[in-house]
């Protein structure tokens, strides 16, 4: 049985001939911790080869929802042809993908989300999910792939103290979206926290200094606390901030970046609980008649989503359904309670849908808003044959 991820030494050889060539090279990455540390390792890893990245693009949820999409590659045509690396996202965007390749791009796909019934049309795909993948665990973050592909790159040329940086990215991403903490995962996590307690990056070291991390603190305290401001980051101009922070130069800038992160994130936490509170009030007297909660509003944003979705599922124990009502389309995240499988009830109402994917139980959605009452009752009536 191959011992390795399908595609990945693929990968590695389609990006070392790039470099070579001097070929333009775009990363492509989803707005979240996860997008923004496996984008940064795979930067890294090429400018170690002495390559570099062309573009680096981040698109803004709220504007462009999640994945791939017309709103960027309208932008990035410009940049054809060139190779264009889709990171924590593409394995759901078959149109996009599709479109992508027509302007000219050559699309790699870098993602662990579920795969549908097929993959999209990209020269390679790596994502342990897809058929054909024989390596024995599933579950790794994107950036634990990253840092998979980034040994691939480097070979002998991955020195220690480059191996810890990498490390500490994937286990601080690997904990925040949540990934089980087995096998690989448990190795990579293990080494990223005992890393992170000597970290030389600007970015991650300007916690300490600041004492917004208290010194003594252990390294799980420390994680918990860094994934709560870094998900308070927001895309501007298609660069992210949690991007900009990890990849200070120095404390200086840094520290920057830091105040304005920290006051974004004390602000989501209190929208955060307005929202919540709001839903509770409106679910109050249809707990009993639903077996989903399915709500969305024009002013909630869609980054806050999965954030709020997972607090009402915990007390409630349903499958949670929240959208961003924007003017023709919705924007949505759904968070579910264990054993229950977020994407095959969206797969089993996708006529209604226009993207979708994600995880068992954390997963996203778009849909037209002539389409949501349609999708909630196939939604209400799935979950009552359960």
């Amino acid at each position: 049985m191959p011992t390795e991820i399908k595609n990945l030494k693929k990968t590695a050889k389609r990006i070392i001939k790039a470099v070579k060539n001097k070929e333009r090279i775009i990363i492509y990455s989803d707005a979240d911790l996860d997008g923004a540390a496996s984008a940064l390792i795979l930067k890294e890893a090429i400018q170690n080869l002495g390559g570099s990245i062309e573009t680096l693009y981040f698109p803004d949820r709220e504007k462009e929802g999640y994945g791939i999409n017309k709103i960027a590659l309208g932008f990035l045509k410009s940049k054809a042809p060139a190779l264009l690396m889709l990171l924590d996202c593409g394995i759901t965007n078959f149109e996009e993908v599709k479109i992508a390749k027509e302007l000219g791009f050559e699309v790699i796909i870098i993602d662990h989300h579920e795969v549908l019934d097929k993959v999209p049309e990209a020269s390679i795909v790596v994502d342990p999910k897809q058929k054909g993948d024989n390596y024995p665990f599933k579950y790794f973050s994107t950036t634990g792939l990253a840092y998979k592909l980034a040994q691939e790159l480097l070979e002998g040329k991955l020195s220690q103290k480059v191996k810890e940086s990498f490390l500490e990215l994937v286990a601080l991403a690997t904990l925040a979206d949540m990934m089980p903490e087995i096998d690989d995962n448990k190795t990579l996590i293990q080494e990223g926290l005992k890393a992170l307690e000597e970290t030389f990056r600007p970015g991650l070291k300007i916690f300490w200094e600041t004492g917004s991390i208290k010194k003594g603190s252990s390294p799980r305290e420390a994680v918990q606390t860094l994934i709560s401001i870094f998900n308070a980051g927001q895309t501007k101009n298609h660069l992210n901030d949690t991007y900009l922070l990890l990849s200070s130069n120095s404390l200086e800038q840094a520290e920057n970046l830091v105040k304005d992160l920290l006051e974004k994130s004390c602000q989501r936490q209190i929208r955060a609980r307005e929202i919540k509170e709001e839903i509770e009030e409106r679910v109050f007297r249809k707990l009993e008649q639903e077996p989903i909660i399915f709500e969305g509003d024009e002013s909630w944003m869609v980054a806050m989503g999965g954030n709020v979705a997972s607090k009402i599922c915990q007390i409630y124990k349903k499958p949670v359904f929240l959208y961003s009502q924007k003017e023709k389309y919705s924007q949505g995240a759904v968070r579910t309670p264990y054993g229950v499988d977020s994407v095959l009830a969206m797969k089993s109402c996708s006529e209604h849908l226009e993207n979708y994917g994600g995880h068992p139980q954390a997963s996203g959605f778009r849909v037209k808003n002539e389409n949501l009452e349609k999708f909630k009752t196939c939604l209400i009536k799935y979950f009552k044959k359960l």
